[in-house]
C-alpha cells in the first residue's frame, strides 16, 4: 500500500497543518481591542493578522477577495423583503439590495 501522506497534495498538507491550529481567544479592554482592528484596519489585514504582526509571527499573505459577512436568518430575510418591497423568498435579489445599501454607507460615510 502506498503512502497516503506522501500523495497528498501541497494545498491538502498545507490545510491539515492548519486544522491543527488551535485558536486562542483574548478578553481585552475595549480600547485595546479597537486599536488592534483600527491598526488592522488601516494595514489592510485581519485582526488576527495584526496580533500575529504584533507577536512576530509570520502572517499568510492578504486574502484575494476580503468580505464583509453577516447572518441573515428567515425573519431577517422577512423583514429585509418587507423594507425592499420584496417577496422573502427573493434572497438573491434581497442580497443585491443590501450590498446597493451597504455601498450607499460607505460613498456617504468615506
Amino acid at each position: 500500500m502506498s503512502n497516503k501522506k506522501a500523495s497528498m497534495p501541497e494545498q491538502w498538507a498545507q490545510n491539515q497543518k492548519a486544522a491543527k491550529a488551535t485558536q486562542v481567544a483574548f478578553d481585552l479592554d475595549e480600547k485595546f481591542q479597537y486599536s488592534i482592528r483600527k491598526a488592522a484596519l488601516d494595514a489592510g489585514v485581519s485582526p488576527s493578522d495584526q496580533i500575529r504582526s504584533i507577536l512576530g509571527l509570520s502572517v499568510t499573505k492578504r486574502p484575494k477577495r476580503p468580505r464583509l459577512t453577516v447572518s441573515l436568518n428567515a425573519d431577517d430575510y422577512r423583514l429585509l423583503a418587507e423594507k425592499y418591497g420584496l417577496d422573502p423568498d427573493s434572497q438573491l435579489e434581497i442580497k443585491k439590495r443590501v450590498l446597493d445599501d451597504l455601498i450607499h454607507f460607505g460613498d456617504d460615510n468615506s
